[in-house]
Protein backbone atom coordinates (compact mmCIF):
# COMPACT_ATOMS: atom_id res chain seq x y z
CA UNK A 1 0.00 0.00 0.00
CA UNK A 2 1.48 3.04 -0.88
CA UNK A 3 1.17 6.05 0.98
CA UNK A 4 0.04 9.40 0.15
CA UNK A 5 2.46 11.88 2.37
CA UNK A 6 1.00 14.84 0.99
CA UNK A 7 -2.49 14.00 2.24
CA UNK A 8 -1.18 12.64 5.00
CA UNK A 9 0.50 15.92 6.21
CA UNK A 10 -1.88 17.88 5.36
CA UNK A 11 -4.63 16.39 7.25
CA UNK A 12 -2.53 16.71 10.42
CA UNK A 13 -1.20 20.03 9.71
CA UNK A 14 -3.88 22.20 7.42
CA UNK A 15 -3.07 23.27 3.80
CA UNK A 16 -0.98 25.62 3.10
CA UNK A 17 -2.18 27.98 0.21
CA UNK A 18 -0.10 31.11 -2.02
CA UNK A 19 -1.30 33.86 -4.15
CA UNK A 20 1.27 34.55 -6.50
CA UNK A 21 1.70 37.92 -8.02
CA UNK A 22 1.81 36.39 -11.72
CA UNK A 23 -1.54 36.29 -13.62
CA UNK A 24 -0.48 33.41 -14.94
CA UNK A 25 0.56 31.35 -12.35
CA UNK A 26 -2.60 32.86 -10.09
CA UNK A 27 -5.22 31.88 -12.03
CA UNK A 28 -3.59 27.94 -12.13
CA UNK A 29 -3.48 28.38 -8.46
CA UNK A 30 -6.75 30.01 -7.89
CA UNK A 31 -10.87 28.67 -8.97
CA UNK A 32 -14.03 30.01 -7.89
CA UNK A 33 -16.79 28.44 -6.57
CA UNK A 34 -20.62 28.87 -5.25
CA UNK A 35 -18.98 28.86 -2.07
CA UNK A 36 -16.45 31.10 -2.77
CA UNK A 37 -12.79 31.31 -3.67
CA UNK A 38 -10.91 28.31 -3.38
CA UNK A 39 -6.81 28.12 -3.90
CA UNK A 40 -5.06 24.96 -4.39
CA UNK A 41 -2.11 24.03 -1.79
CA UNK A 42 1.22 23.86 -2.07
CA UNK A 43 2.14 20.39 -0.62
CA UNK A 44 -1.01 18.24 -2.03
CA UNK A 45 -2.62 19.62 -5.04
CA UNK A 46 -6.34 19.80 -3.43
CA UNK A 47 -7.88 23.52 -3.64
CA UNK A 48 -8.69 24.80 -0.36
CA UNK A 49 -11.69 26.79 0.85
CA UNK A 50 -10.90 30.46 1.60
CA UNK A 51 -7.98 33.35 1.35
CA UNK A 52 -4.82 32.59 0.79
CA UNK A 53 -1.81 31.91 3.44
CA UNK A 54 0.32 34.55 1.65
CA UNK A 55 1.06 36.31 -1.37
CA UNK A 56 3.43 37.72 -3.41
CA UNK A 57 6.68 37.10 -5.96
CA UNK A 58 6.85 33.38 -6.88
CA UNK A 59 10.21 33.59 -5.78
CA UNK A 60 9.32 33.87 -2.12
CA UNK A 61 6.22 31.10 -1.57
CA UNK A 62 7.32 29.31 1.42
CA UNK A 63 9.28 25.95 -0.08
CA UNK A 64 6.97 23.47 1.36
CA UNK A 65 8.28 19.90 1.88
CA UNK A 66 6.33 17.03 -0.47
CA UNK A 67 6.45 13.77 -1.30
CA UNK A 68 9.67 12.26 -1.18
CA UNK A 69 11.08 15.23 1.40
CA UNK A 70 7.87 14.40 3.65
CA UNK A 71 8.68 10.72 3.60
CA UNK A 72 12.28 11.57 4.65
CA UNK A 73 11.79 13.68 6.87
CA UNK A 74 9.20 11.15 9.03
CA UNK A 75 12.26 8.70 9.13
CA UNK A 76 14.31 11.14 10.47
CA UNK A 77 12.11 11.79 13.24
CA UNK A 78 12.02 7.97 13.55
CA UNK A 79 15.52 8.20 14.30
CA UNK A 80 15.78 11.08 16.19
CA UNK A 81 13.35 9.30 18.92
CA UNK A 82 15.51 6.40 18.55
CA UNK A 83 18.68 8.76 19.46
CA UNK A 84 16.80 10.70 22.19
CA UNK A 85 15.73 7.18 24.00
CA UNK A 86 19.29 5.95 23.62
CA UNK A 87 20.74 9.61 25.26
CA UNK A 88 18.71 9.11 28.19
CA UNK A 89 19.18 5.65 28.98
CA UNK A 90 22.88 5.94 28.86
CA UNK A 91 22.70 9.35 31.21
CA UNK A 92 20.82 7.49 33.64
CA UNK A 93 23.21 4.33 32.85
CA UNK A 94 25.92 7.15 33.84
CA UNK A 95 24.31 8.33 36.60
CA UNK A 96 24.47 4.74 38.20
CA UNK A 97 28.08 4.80 37.67
CA UNK A 98 28.76 7.41 39.54
CA UNK A 99 26.59 7.02 42.45
CA UNK A 100 28.02 3.50 42.72
CA UNK A 101 31.75 4.98 42.50
CA UNK A 102 30.48 7.04 45.74
CA UNK A 103 29.47 4.21 47.62
CA UNK A 104 31.60 1.29 46.31
CA UNK A 105 32.77 -0.32 49.67
CA UNK A 106 28.76 -0.41 50.41
CA UNK A 107 27.65 -1.79 46.94
CA UNK A 108 29.90 -4.63 47.09
CA UNK A 109 28.92 -5.46 51.20
CA UNK A 110 25.15 -5.67 49.97
CA UNK A 111 26.39 -7.61 46.82
CA UNK A 112 28.18 -10.33 49.03
CA UNK A 113 25.64 -10.29 51.52
CA UNK A 114 22.98 -11.17 48.71
CA UNK A 115 25.46 -13.50 47.09
CA UNK A 116 25.59 -15.82 50.21
CA UNK A 117 22.08 -15.99 50.77
CA UNK A 118 21.40 -17.02 46.83
CA UNK A 119 24.65 -19.28 46.82
CA UNK A 120 22.77 -22.30 48.21
CA UNK A 121 19.67 -21.91 46.49
CA UNK A 122 21.53 -21.86 43.28
CA UNK A 123 23.63 -24.51 43.97
CA UNK A 124 20.26 -26.53 44.36
CA UNK A 125 19.31 -26.16 40.73
CA UNK A 126 23.18 -27.03 39.73
CA UNK A 127 24.18 -23.96 38.97
CA UNK A 128 27.63 -22.36 40.69
CA UNK A 129 27.35 -18.49 41.09
CA UNK A 130 30.76 -18.24 41.93
CA UNK A 131 32.16 -19.02 38.50
CA UNK A 132 29.61 -17.23 37.16
CA UNK A 133 30.25 -14.55 34.16
CA UNK A 134 27.21 -12.32 35.31
CA UNK A 135 29.03 -12.24 38.60
CA UNK A 136 32.24 -11.99 37.75
CA UNK A 137 32.30 -9.37 35.58
CA UNK A 138 30.33 -7.61 38.57
CA UNK A 139 33.05 -8.58 41.11
CA UNK A 140 35.59 -7.03 38.82
CA UNK A 141 34.12 -3.41 38.43
CA UNK A 142 34.50 -3.12 42.52
CA UNK A 143 38.17 -3.38 41.96
CA UNK A 144 37.77 -0.30 39.64
CA UNK A 145 39.49 2.68 41.71
CA UNK A 146 36.93 5.55 42.04
CA UNK A 147 38.59 7.84 39.45
CA UNK A 148 38.08 5.43 36.95
CA UNK A 149 34.82 5.10 37.50
CA UNK A 150 34.30 9.09 37.41
CA UNK A 151 35.99 9.15 33.65
CA UNK A 152 33.68 6.08 32.66
CA UNK A 153 30.25 8.67 34.09
CA UNK A 154 32.00 11.55 32.00
CA UNK A 155 32.65 9.48 28.95
CA UNK A 156 29.56 8.06 29.03
CA UNK A 157 27.77 11.65 29.94
CA UNK A 158 29.80 13.10 27.26
CA UNK A 159 28.10 9.87 24.22
CA UNK A 160 24.71 10.84 25.71
CA UNK A 161 24.74 14.93 24.71
CA UNK A 162 26.10 13.41 21.44
CA UNK A 163 23.21 11.19 21.09
CA UNK A 164 21.12 13.95 22.43
CA UNK A 165 22.24 16.68 19.89
CA UNK A 166 21.60 14.50 17.16
CA UNK A 167 18.14 13.59 17.81
CA UNK A 168 17.36 17.96 17.96
CA UNK A 169 19.13 18.23 14.61
CA UNK A 170 17.32 15.34 12.53
CA UNK A 171 14.24 16.32 14.23
CA UNK A 172 14.27 19.46 12.44
CA UNK A 173 16.03 17.75 9.76
CA UNK A 174 18.97 20.45 10.20
CA UNK A 175 21.70 19.10 7.90
CA UNK A 176 24.47 19.67 10.04
CA UNK A 177 23.13 16.97 12.28
CA UNK A 178 22.47 14.46 9.72
CA UNK A 179 26.63 15.24 8.67
CA UNK A 180 26.76 13.93 13.02
CA UNK A 181 24.76 11.05 12.83
CA UNK A 182 26.59 9.68 9.67
CA UNK A 183 30.47 10.46 11.35
CA UNK A 184 29.25 9.73 15.12
CA UNK A 185 27.59 6.26 14.17
CA UNK A 186 29.91 4.82 12.09
CA UNK A 187 33.00 5.41 14.17
CA UNK A 188 31.16 3.11 16.78
CA UNK A 189 30.47 0.62 13.62
CA UNK A 190 33.68 -1.13 14.51
CA UNK A 191 33.02 -1.17 18.23
CA UNK A 192 29.52 -2.91 17.80
CA UNK A 193 31.10 -5.59 15.81
CA UNK A 194 33.97 -6.04 17.86
CA UNK A 195 31.13 -6.77 20.62
CA UNK A 196 29.31 -9.28 18.51
CA UNK A 197 32.44 -11.48 17.99
CA UNK A 198 33.26 -11.74 22.09
CA UNK A 199 29.20 -12.69 22.49
CA UNK A 200 26.24 -12.62 19.92
CA UNK A 201 22.74 -11.39 20.88
CA UNK A 202 19.63 -10.26 19.02
CA UNK A 203 19.39 -7.13 20.66
CA UNK A 204 23.59 -6.27 19.64
CA UNK A 205 22.90 -7.52 15.51
CA UNK A 206 19.69 -5.02 15.30
CA UNK A 207 21.46 -2.15 17.08
CA UNK A 208 24.11 -3.04 14.12
CA UNK A 209 21.89 -3.65 11.52
CA UNK A 210 20.00 -0.39 12.13
CA UNK A 211 22.58 1.42 12.32
CA UNK A 212 24.60 0.68 9.45
CA UNK A 213 21.00 1.20 7.35
CA UNK A 214 20.60 4.58 8.78
CA UNK A 215 24.47 5.33 7.95
CA UNK A 216 23.83 4.38 4.41
CA UNK A 217 20.54 5.56 4.06
CA UNK A 218 20.93 9.25 5.60
CA UNK A 219 24.40 9.55 3.13
CA UNK A 220 22.87 8.48 0.55
CA UNK A 221 19.38 10.14 0.79
CA UNK A 222 20.63 13.03 1.54
CA UNK A 223 23.62 13.41 -0.54
CA UNK A 224 26.18 13.64 2.07
CA UNK A 225 29.93 14.12 1.37
CA UNK A 226 29.23 15.04 -1.98
CA UNK A 227 27.74 11.67 -3.37
CA UNK A 228 24.93 11.86 -5.84
CA UNK A 229 26.09 15.39 -6.64
CA UNK A 230 26.56 17.01 -3.17
CA UNK A 231 24.83 19.30 -2.17
CA UNK A 232 24.01 21.42 -4.89
CA UNK A 233 21.73 18.18 -5.94
CA UNK A 234 19.70 17.88 -3.10
CA UNK A 235 18.91 21.81 -2.97
CA UNK A 236 17.65 21.01 -6.89
CA UNK A 237 15.71 18.62 -5.53
CA UNK A 238 14.12 20.28 -2.60
CA UNK A 239 13.20 23.18 -5.01
CA UNK A 240 11.95 21.00 -7.72
CA UNK A 241 9.46 19.67 -5.38
CA UNK A 242 7.61 22.78 -4.78
CA UNK A 243 4.02 22.73 -6.65
CA UNK A 244 4.13 26.38 -7.63
CA UNK A 245 7.27 26.61 -8.96
CA UNK A 246 6.24 22.83 -11.01
CA UNK A 247 2.85 25.30 -12.20
CA UNK A 248 5.98 28.06 -13.40
CA UNK A 249 7.19 25.38 -15.44
CA UNK A 250 4.39 24.72 -17.00
CA UNK A 251 3.40 28.67 -17.49
CA UNK A 252 6.53 29.04 -18.88
CA UNK A 253 6.11 26.02 -21.59
CA UNK A 254 2.45 27.17 -22.48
Amino acid sequence: MKIDWDRRTCARKGHVTYAPDDPRLRVRLHAQTALGDVWRCLRCGDFALGEPHGSGPASEAPLVPRGKVLRDLFILRFLAIERAVRGVFIVLVAAAVWRFSNSQDAVRRLFDEYLDVLRPVFRHFHYDLDHSPVVGTIQKTFGYKHSTLLIVAGLLLAYALIEIIEAVGLWYAKRWAEYLTVVATAAFLPLEIYELTEHVSWLKIATLVLNILAVLYIALAKRLFGLRGGHRAFEAERQSASLLEVEESAGVMV
